[in-house]
């Protein structure tokens, strides 16, 4: 075993981890197996041929033969394979919002873009989802490319490459799907392609990486994969969970915050087809770990539902980024992470029900929907019966079985404005919709303020920096008086200004009192 230093915290900081050259204070994490720095980067052995994630136990390698990479990406571009114990593709994703210059900003949005299984999990040709991500950032193919090169040292096209071949990796490891569904759901236009891309990356064949893993674990229940997501600590996963156990509706979900543990159905479109299962975690605090259960129906897109999961419960946050802004001022929500959810237009429908009355009284209205509206289903989990209302259905909808239900009509106009808007496409509710025009759309539309529209984006949209006009919590932490109107709505803007660009999570914070450190971090139940 190597022998290396203790790893301190206060001696290298988070941010050094992502200064040139500073492999040293990376080598000493790896030591540590700090999973604070899970994703953050990735070292490669020379020895083996081989790169891990920095929590990886297995024998810590000499330091003469590490070589550390920012994105999995480059690690597999220089000719390293991913470990098979450690799993690269289980880690965290990053998302560190350091850049500051034209370029960096805008390899950092191409990252997150790719990253998103929407745009990989159908068969088309690269070259069209490169050019759709050009289009969408405002550049040429050529510029992204340049930049991608000059940013990272690989293509657009190569760590495309790297996100489907680790989502097939996963798929193989964790389901018992055939090598063409596989190749199909990572993205894949033909098994050839992938068996040929995979041979060429990991020196093996699907069917030899299947032989090398223990592809049939015991589950809980015989029809559902098991699959491990991580996550960087500190995660306040009671406070979490608490939250979305106020808000639950029976029949659709159900939330233990004592057992850290979470079932729900589920309804997601890919590939032009409408997908319908369920879904059950679990927290594993002490190894950062999240353990899924996906029904097999979900098999054929379980990327997609690993990315919404990932979302639902803010894996993807960076902690350390988070504290160094908001940690002075909420000296007790470290832990915290902004509640999320699977799909956007459910948030959105329950937010708008939610305006102006207490959280129970949104509650008994949504379950209201929820039984009128909802699909029935049939899952193996006692309590799990029901899909939320589609868009099209409550599209529509007569306005007077809404009414029916004790909504009134400018909340059924807002509703049916809403589920017609997303059912044209006018209106992206997912996490990589650009969150100002979606705003702006939001707003646009009768009966939806700033309030919610900034709430749906900072739950939905997974925006870190938006901001609730006039939530009273929020100029409480603040010390104002939300009585003054406003003058004081605007002075709150201004004050928040030192927050940015992690207003959404002082915003958790506030709710949960955390600027008063006597208070306990629980999330407090005054908000939809």
């Amino acid at each position: 075993m190597a022998k290396c230093r203790s790893y301190h915290p206060r001696m290298h900081s988070m941010d050094s981890m992502h200064r040139a050259g500073d492999d040293d204070a990376r080598y000493r994490a790896v030591c540590s197996h700090d999973a604070r720095f899970d994703g953050r980067f990735f070292v490669a052995v020379t020895s083996t041929g081989i790169y891990c994630r920095p929590v990886c136990r297995v024998r810590t390698p000499r330091r003469d033969n590490c070589r550390f990479f920012e994105h999995a990406a480059q690690a597999e571009h220089a000719g390293f394979r991913p470990c098979l114990r450690c799993r690269p593709e289980l880690a965290p994703l990053d998302r560190h919002w350091s850049a500051e210059d034209a370029a960096g900003i805008l390899v950092q949005q191409a990252t997150h873009w790719l990253d998103d299984p929407r745009h990989w999990s159908t068969p088309e040709g690269s070259g069209g989802r490169m050019s759709a991500l050009a289009d969408r950032l405002g550049v040429s193919d050529r510029h992204l490319r340049r930049v991608f090169e000059t940013q990272l040292g690989v293509s657009p096209l190569q760590a495309l490459l790297t996100r489907q071949l680790l989502a097939a990796k996963q798929l193989l490891t964790d389901t018992s799907l055939p090598v063409a569904q596989v190749a199909l759901a990572s993205g894949f236009a033909s098994t050839r392609r992938f068996n040929a891309a995979f041979q060429s990356r990991y020196g093996l064949n699907p069917t030899q990486l299947r032989r090398t893993q223990d592809t049939h674990p015991q589950h809980h229940r015989p029809d559902a994969c098991r699959v491990k997501l991580s996550w960087r600590p500190p995660l306040d996963a009671a406070a979490l969970l608490g939250f979305m156990a106020t808000r639950h509706l029976p029949g659709l979900e159900q939330v233990d915050p004592v057992t850290l543990s979470l079932q729900r159905t589920v309804r997601l479109q890919s590939g032009g087809r409408v997908h319908t299962g369920w879904l059950a975690a679990q927290f594993d605090v002490p190894s950062h770990r999240l353990l899924l259960q996906v029904s097999d129906q979900l098999h054929s897109v379980l990327p997609d539902v690993i990315w919404r999961v990932r979302a639902l419960f803010d894996l993807d946050a960076d902690p350390a980024a988070i504290n160094q802004v908001l940690h002075a001022h909420f000296p007790t929500g470290d832990g915290l992470r902004v509640p999320g959810v699977f799909d956007g237009f459910e948030l959105a429908v329950r937010a708008v029900l939610g305006q102006q009355i207490t959280v129970a009284a949104a509650r008994t209205l949504a379950v209201r929907l929820l039984d009128r509206f909802g699909e029935s289903m049939e899952t193996p989990i006692p309590g799990l019966h029901r899909l939320f209302p589609s868009a099209e259905v409550l599209a529509a909808a007569d306005p007077a079985s809404l009414g029916e239900l004790g909504i009134v009509r400018q909340r059924q106009a807002a509703i049916q404005a809403l589920a017609r808007a997303v059912t044209s496409g006018e209106l992206d509710l997912n996490a990589q919709a650009d969150p100002l025009e979606t705003v702006r759309r939001l707003e646009a539309l009768p009966g939806i303020g700033p309030w919610t529209a900034q709430y749906i984006a900072m739950r939905a949209l997974r925006w870190p920096d938006a901001w609730l006009v006039g939530d009273v919590a929020l100029h409480q932490a603040l010390g104002l008086d939300h009585r003054l109107g406003a003058a004081t709505r605007h002075e709150a803007a201004r004050l928040a200004a030192a927050w940015q660009p992690w207003r959404s999570y002082a915003t958790v914070r506030a709710w949960a009192g955390c600027h008063t450190p006597t208070e306990t971090s629980t999330l407090q139940e005054t908000h939809p």
